[in-house]
């Protein structure tokens, strides 16, 4: 493609060079290019020159890129949440409990509630956003803005109409795949093959509040964002206007290519106040791929129990960083039980890939395919080791999750004062089972509760020791301590789930 020798083109190299600079104020980006609308993409060459300008300017961008844009209207039964379609996380609020709570609301639940369980009620309109990724009418969307849909409607920029189908969803990553037939020759965009820079530009398309294509201008302002969505969380943050109704929409760099789909906003008011969250463009290729090919996702499974490694885990196992993710239980039966692993051991490298943290290692599990081999680095016993594992194919289940008995105290109970803490053996409690110590009481002050301990917990082994009663808790935290550690390790059980906590060795 031929650049343009305009004086706008000549004016933007400095314009971009002074983004670096602390008096920078803004840059401006022409883009050369006619649009296309046969078998090639959609998409625009940021232009250079040597000049300045005095504001940014995104207009040949827009002209380039906002014909692959469509609005989404879908009718669903029962209300898939909302007039507006927009619920991405279901009932939840990934901020409950904290001092953000009260100001994250969904793209379209002002209210941060749901409306009529899906499947029930009415047919109800929702409106969201999205964008063509092929020329032969394939359309990339949000999972919760289709969910439930009965049929669902693609308006495009210049005001056709077409009916689409749902090729496939994948409601851990929030992604949909679309399908318009009969047509060879819509315009498309592609997605962005590196990653984009925090401070970087960006473009947000969609349509808002069902007003038609709308564009708003941002920066990229952080990565790998965890908002508590699901377990592959790595959104991209984008300081930019976006709106109930720009879910599904894309958001652009300055060549033009998808850097991300707009999912989730945090907002006071259900409206904009410029930080939204966006799915990475790596992640929607891969997920879009395996929808085209076979109508859902097929993830591998590890199946292991894992957790962060915070640094008083790290310190109790003598980790040199608080690096991984440790293993909290192994799934009796699954691929990694099979392959040797256990609780305790933390897993700090797949294949070539550092793990980072827990989130990272179910990220990167994820990304393989069922049936691939895998070799883990490991730390196990203060010493590193290799274990190769024949990955299997994750299932779709959900597991009951069940609570401790807290009423009932056996005769032996013993309270460990210096960390706030009472139990007494699971044995004597009834529904605690025959293993362990049952928590049986927490000081809200103490360092047993600053740990995550809770009424109901059972405490099956601390520090490599199975407990059964308390003294054996005791004799745990005594010889870390005079081992010279300043915590010691607690293996968990809480409901159906096992879990470690770090307990202070000198408050024991």
């Amino acid at each position: 493609m031929s650049r343009p020798k305009t004086p706008l083109a000549r004016s933007l190299t400095r314009a971009r060079a002074l983004v670096a600079g602390a008096s920078a104020l803004a840059i401006a980006a022409g883009l050369g290019g006619a649009l296309v609308l046969d078998t090639h993409p959609v998409r625009a060459e940021a232009v250079t020159g040597s000049a300045s300008v005095a504001a940014p300017g995104f207009a040949d961008l827009v002209a380039q890129v906002k014909p692959a844009v469509v609005s989404v209207r879908v009718k669903s039964r029962g209300g898939v949440a909302t007039t507006s379609g927009e619920n991405p996380f279901g009932d939840q609020n990934p901020f409950e409990g904290t001092p953000f709570e009260k100001f994250f609301k969904k793209f379209g639940q002002p209210d941060g509630r749901n409306g009529t369980p899906k499947g029930e009620g009415p047919l109800v309109m929702a409106q969201g956003s999205g964008f063509f990724v092929s020329a032969d009418g394939y359309v990339v969307t949000n999972n919760h803005v289709v969910d439930g849909a009965v049929k669902v409607e693609l308006v495009a920029d210049n005001g056709d109409t077409y009916d689409a189908r749902v090729i496939g969803t994948d409601p851990k990553t929030d992604l949909a795949l679309l399908k318009v037939d009969g047509h060879t020759d819509f315009p498309y965009v592609e997605l962005a093959t590196s990653k984009p820079r925090i401070g970087e530009w960006v473009l947000a398309m969609g349509n808002p509040f069902g007003l038609g294509g709308t564009v708003t201008a941002g920066i990229v302002s952080a990565e790998g964002r965890d908002i508590g969505s699901g377990p592959y969380d790595d959104f991209i943050q984008i300081d930019a206007p976006v709106n109930r109704g720009n879910s599904g929409g894309p958001t652009f760099n300055l060549e033009g290519k998808v850097i991300g789909v707009n999912t989730a906003i945090f907002s006071p008011s259900g409206g904009s106040v410029g930080i939204a969250f966006d799915i990475p463009a790596s992640t929607v290729a891969s997920v879009i791929t395996q929808l085209k090919e076979h109508g859902r996702v097929e993830r591998a499974w590890l199946g292991v129990q894992i957790q962060p490694v915070t640094k008083e885990i790290a310190s109790s196992l003598d980790l040199p960083e608080a690096k991984g993710a440790l293993i909290a239980e192994a799934q009796g039966g699954g691929p990694g039980a099979k392959a040797g692993l256990k609780s305790g051991d933390v897993i700090v490298r797949v294949d070539d890939h550092a793990v980072v943290d827990a989130r990272d290692l179910a990220r990167t599990i994820g990304g393989y395919a069922p049936n691939s081999t895998v070799v883990l680095g490991i730390y196990r016993d203060g010493q590193s080791e290799s274990v190769k594992v024949a990955l299997g194919r994750m299932e779709d289940q959900s597991t009951a999750k069940g609570t401790g008995s807290s009423e009932q105290q056996g005769s032996d109970q013993m309270t460990l004062s210096g960390l706030g803490l009472s139990v007494a053996p699971a044995a004597s409690v009834d529904g605690a089972g025959n293993e362990g110590l049952m928590v049986t009481g927490v000081d809200g002050a103490g360092a047993a509760a600053d740990a995550g301990l809770s009424t109901g917990d059972v405490l099956l082994k601390a520090g490599g020791r199975r407990l059964s009663a308390g003294s054996d808790l005791e004799q745990a935290l005594a010889d870390a301590k005079s081992a010279g550690k300043k915590s010691t390790l607690v293996l968990v059980r809480r409901g159906n789930d096992q879990l470690y906590v770090a307990l202070p060795a000198n408050q024991g």
